[in-house]
């Protein structure tokens, strides 16, 4: 069976929308990407579990994306089919003790917001972060010593094999770029528990953290965020500006002269371009320093 038999067995099922051929450039902040081959918008629990139901019957590869903030997709795009969570998966509320319960689509930035509106600390490791909750709880976003984990009380997902399951936030082990959700689940809302703070202290916080990053990040240039991640005891973009790389580029895809683990789109790169410059820093730090980077991004579309 194929992408077609999940469109016949979903085509007015769905209260979201379904895409044939959807470039996958439209969403990703790195604008790389060729066409996915369905691409749909899930707006309620519902939606999620036929479209995973459908794809699981079909035996089409599936995967879930939020603002593709860390994404490298590739120029052929991705053969299955990609899932977008809109509608119920951004509804968000705070509780009288400063409880954060929302859904995994909401965009990051609009948290932070209300959360510092409302004098509540917990979520500054996330200002300045593009992306949603989904991904930032996957990922354990925030700062190099501060990450989002720190103040998850409870994630809830979808696991295909057993239905809508609470994890508790003291159950999963939160590490540096990583957390130890199940392989396969889905990430659809979360509690994070914030606590009560001084808002000009916030404000001095949050403004600090979005100063420096204005400063050192490429943020006006289309990129997928930090390429690698930072190797224990080592900062890599000061290894990757130690083997003279910044500047570096294939075809539209340059190693950024203002943070060198950022790979910017100056124009018209492709993912083959993006690829093979991240080989080359990663080949370079390993001659040069020994050390062996890791990436931070993911990739999407890919045979390996």
């Amino acid at each position: 069976m194929a992408v077609r038999d999940v469109y016949r067995l979903l085509d007015g099922a769905l209260v979201g929308t379904m895409l044939a051929d959807e470039p996958l450039s439209r969403h990703t902040t790195l604008k790389v990407g060729g066409p996915a081959a369905l691409f749909i918008r899930c707006v309620a629990m519902e939606d999620l579990r036929l479209v995973i139901e459908a794809c699981r019957r079909c035996e089409v590869p599936w995967t879930v994306i939020g603002r593709g903030s860390n994404l490298v997709a590739s120029d052929s795009g991705y053969p299955g089919v990609v899932i977008e969570l809109e509608g119920d998966f951004k509804a968000y509320g705070f509780a009288p003790d400063g409880t954060l319960t929302a859904g995994a689509g909401t965009q990051l930035a609009l948290l932070v917001q209300e959360a510092f509106n409302r004098c509540l600390a917990g979520l500054e490791p996330a200002v300045g972060i593009p992306g949603t909750l989904g991904g930032a709880i996957v990922m354990d976003a925030g700062s190099r010593r501060q990450w989002i984990g720190s103040s998850v009380l409870e994630v809830k997902v979808y696991d295909p094999d057993a239905g809508l399951r609470r994890i508790s936030g003291s159950d999963i082990e939160w590490g540096y770029r990583r957390c130890s959700l199940p392989a396969g689940v889905v990430v659809v809302s979360a509690v994070l528990g914030l606590t009560p703070a001084n808002q000009a202290m916030l404000r001095g916080t949050m403004e600090g953290s979005l100063a420096r990053r204005r400063k050192s990040q490429p943020l006006n240039m289309p990129s997928a965020g930090s390429t690698f991640k930072n190797p224990e005891g080592a900062n890599v973009a000061e290894l990757i500006e130690g083997c003279g790389l910044k500047g570096l580029a294939v075809g539209g895809a340059q190693v950024s002269t203002r943070h060198a683990n950022f790979i910017v789109n100056t124009g018209g790169a492709t993912a083959a371009d993006v690829i093979q410059l991240a080989l080359t820093v990663r080949e370079r730090v390993r001659e040069v320093h020994g050390i062996e980077l890791q990436p931070e991004v993911r990739f999407l579309g890919f045979s390996r």
